[in-house]
């Protein structure tokens, strides 16, 4: 016996049992809907919403014969409903059950999804303002640039979060539409009064005006949304590689006790769940184009799009749940190192502040490609002897002379790079 149809979570959403649940929904709301209408007799409803089920490998079955899914399915349905189920799929098409079924697999999907982004802006949230002072180095070009902190990288991606958030309920949203509006969207054998019920029983509204399908431009923005959401977890993925580097080490995966990194070299210890996560938004980038390739059909519509969506469309919402998984507990047990990141700040000899007496000598009364020169001689003898820049400073005469020996000094307090941190946390939201 088939029930009125509860979310199940992600795995079963795209399911066969759940997908022909929804179909079976869609026929008896429709049904319902003509019998008040007074097209159909009322008791043949109620003997249908009480006989009315379907058997998986049945349905399997009669489709290698008959070649067409939802004949199957209704075949089927009937053998269980009996004679009253001639009432069903009156003046109706496949696409009316096929897409809005579709668009109610991607709207439970999506709220999933909805779900995982929050579980991940919440981590971000907490471990941001764990390490909002943890000064390190900004790199740009992946050189030492100046300093920042790791709570200001944390908070970028917070940030980045609550847009992929913003962007997939609007994706949702557009896809939350159902048709049942007959085969070239005319309502030419059933009242446009039947899409109305249906949709509005289903949490969804009816589309404006289809074809005999829905328009793919809707998929194609859900798809486009979810690779973007891919796009910014290979991201947050690819940094951490970076951070996790030998050389660098800032920060790490989570390496478990008895886990193994290399089967040659037993001191690994590598992101590879990072890298997983990179790889697999590739996924999601190629399973959007393919949806884009979607909206352009033949007239009123052919099935080139009905093969491609079979396959992107569930992989890719079941893809991101996992990806959103991944990242989130990669973040929540990240191993931070505050020490090492110190040790790297200071591998420049305190280059990072260039920019800081470069502005303090046009402040002054040095040309600004004069303080440039200046600036770059020291810095550039720094880069190959390895002394420290202060030091060539104070021991230039011409800008002791123009900025002071403790005016210099006071250009290479790491906490004047860091003043504003708590005013961009407060304009992110994280105060």
């Amino acid at each position: 016996m088939i029930a009125r149809y509860t979310r199940p979570e992600m795995g079963n959403i795209w399911d066969d049992h759940n997908k022909f649940s929804i179909w079976l929904e869609i026929e008896l709301l429709a049904c319902e809907a003509q019998a008040e209408l007074g097209v159909i007799p009322a008791e043949a409803v109620r003997v249908m919403r009480e006989k009315s089920a379907f058997n998986v490998t049945r349905i399997d079955e009669i489709e290698r014969e008959v070649k067409h899914d939802v004949i199957a399915f209704l075949t089927n349905v009937a053998e269980y409903a009996g004679p009253e189920a001639r009432f069903m799929h009156l003046g109706m098409t496949s696409s009316d059950v096929l897409d809005t079924c579709l668009a109610m697999q991607m709207k439970q999907s999506g709220e999933i999804l909805l779900n995982d982004l929050v579980k991940l802006k919440d981590v971000l949230a907490r471990r941001a303002k764990e390490f909002k002072h943890t000064i390190m180095v900004g790199r740009t070009h992946g050189i030492h640039a100046e300093p920042t902190t790791f709570g200001l990288k944390l908070a970028l991606w917070y940030d980045e979060t609550k847009r992929n958030i913003a962007r997939l309920q609007s994706a949702i949203e557009r896809i939350s539409v159902g048709q049942i509006s007959g085969a070239v969207g005319t309502f030419e054998h059933l009242s446009p009064k039947v899409e109305e019920y249906v949709c509005s029983k289903l949490g969804l509204k009816p589309a404006p005006v289809s074809t005999q399908i829905l328009q793919r431009d809707r998929h194609a923005e859900f798809m486009s949304a979810l690779a973007i959401i891919g796009s910014s977890l290979e991201k947050f993925a690819t940094e951490i590689r970076h951070l996790q580097k030998t050389e660098v080490l800032e920060a790490e995966e989570y390496f478990s006790k008895g886990q193994k990194g290399s089967s040659a070299m037993p001191h690994k210890r590598n992101p590879i769940t990072c890298e997983r996560i990179a790889g697999l938004s590739r996924v999601l980038r190629g399973n959007a184009m393919a949806a884009m390739e979607n909206v352009a059909l033949w007239h009123e519509r052919d099935i080139t799009h009905s093969s491609v969506e079979r396959v992107v469309i569930p992989d890719s919402c079941i893809l991101l749940d996992y990806m959103l998984a991944l990242m989130t507990d990669v973040l929540d047990k990240l191993l931070v190192y505050p020490e090492n990141m110190m040790k790297n700040l200071e591998r420049t000899h305190g280059l990072i502040f260039s920019q800081s007496v470069l502005l303090a000598l046009t402040k002054k009364e040095m040309k600004r490609e004069d303080a440039y020169r200046a600036v770059q001689t020291a810095a550039m003898e720094v880069w190959q002897s390895g002394k420290n820049f202060k030091d060539l400073l104070l021991a230039n005469d011409e800008i002791v002379r123009i900025l002071g020996r403790e005016h210099i000094k006071e250009l290479f307090d790491l906490q004047k790079s860091t003043k504003n941190v708590e005013y961009i946390f407060r304009r992110v939201g994280l105060a």
